[in-house]
């Protein structure tokens, strides 16, 4: 009898252990600040893109363009990544285009869908299943006037008692006919980590 009780004693504690031991999920709202830990996340995409984005189309010689009406055409080549970290840098540049183009001043070329784009093409113009007078011509693309580009670096510091990490995030828009160097933004982000006094 004793040894009965014993054993769901057991169990009910197993049991207990088991539900204390569950994960939670909650939904945050995405915008809110990531403190996860030290490294780059969600927060620092978006004050990096919010930020460049701003700066962009506060330049003078870039308002002057977008205000004559013409919407100039981008293309946006990669973003370089000079961390040492694993970071998804095509989702900074998604953001930035995002927000760009949501902001009814530029136009932009996918040039990541370029391939698909020229299969496309060859299919509706080489392969005689498509009829001739409905197939888009070659040669009618629109071709991008500049180019946005940059890269993101980082530094890191450490002592006993805290971590430190500078990112730097430069963001340049070039002249495709000239190669003129037409604006250039700069984020800083700078993060500290405080080690506990007693643990791992």
């Amino acid at each position: 009898m004793k040894l009965t009780l014993s054993i769901r004693a057991l169990l009910a504690c197993s049991l207990l252990g088991l539900t204390a031991c569950a994960s939670h999920v909650n939904y945050v709202n995405p915008d809110s600040v990531d403190t996860v830990n030290i490294d780059f996340g969600s927060t620092d995409l978006q004050m990096i893109a919010s930020h460049e984005v701003d700066s962009l189309l506060a330049f003078p010689p870039v308002q002057r363009m977008i205000a004559n009406g013409t919407r100039p055409i981008l293309f946006v080549d990669r973003i370089r990544n000079k961390t040492m970290e694993h970071i998804d840098t095509e989702s900074i540049t998604d953001t930035i285009m995002t927000k760009l183009v949501q902001s009814g001043a530029f136009r932009f070329v996918d040039m990541t869908a370029a391939a698909a784009l020229r299969k496309q093409l060859d299919y509706q113009n080489d392969s005689g299943m498509v009829d001739p007078t409905k197939a888009i011509a070659m040669g009618q693309q629109i071709g991008a006037q500049y180019m946005l580009y940059g890269e993101l670096s980082n530094i890191t510091q450490q002592n006993s008692s805290e971590r430190s990490v500078y990112y730097k995030f430069t963001l340049k828009l070039t002249s495709v006919r000239t190669g003129e160097l037409i604006w250039i933004g700069e984020k800083q982000i700078r993060k500290i980590e405080k080690k506990p006094l007693f643990g791992l």
